[in-house]
């Protein structure tokens, strides 16, 4: 989950408004076949909060406005809307990520 979030992250705030180059392979977030390093995977999250938060800081009030599209995302929308979604995205796997924590202590 957290390969997942650090990819969703990257490509919807960074690559579509950060601009910052980011090529999403979404299908690898889910299937990546070595297991990375539990240190290397949080440096990566740690970095992707880092630049969403960067990238919150940079927006001007016009920003928020502007029209946004991406992969995955039917209609037309505002980038103030993606900030959202994607905070409500990551709760939801956070949800997930502390309810399988809890089973694998059982």
């Amino acid at each position: 989950m957290i390969l997942h979030l650090t990819g969703n992250l990257n490509y919807y705030i960074g690559a579509r408004i950060a601009e910052n180059g980011y090529v999403r392979d979404r299908d690898r977030e889910f299937t990546e076949p070595k297991p990375i390093p539990k240190e290397e995977l949080f440096a990566a999250f740690d970095r992707t909060i880092a630049m969403v938060a960067a990238t919150i800081r940079m927006q001007e009030p016009e920003d928020w406005l502007k029209e946004y599209s991406a992969e995955r995302e039917r209609r037309r929308k505002s980038g103030s809307t993606i900030f959202l979604r994607s905070a409500g995205h990551a709760y939801h796997h956070v949800g997930q990520i502390i309810y399988l924590a809890n089973e694998l202590k059982k």
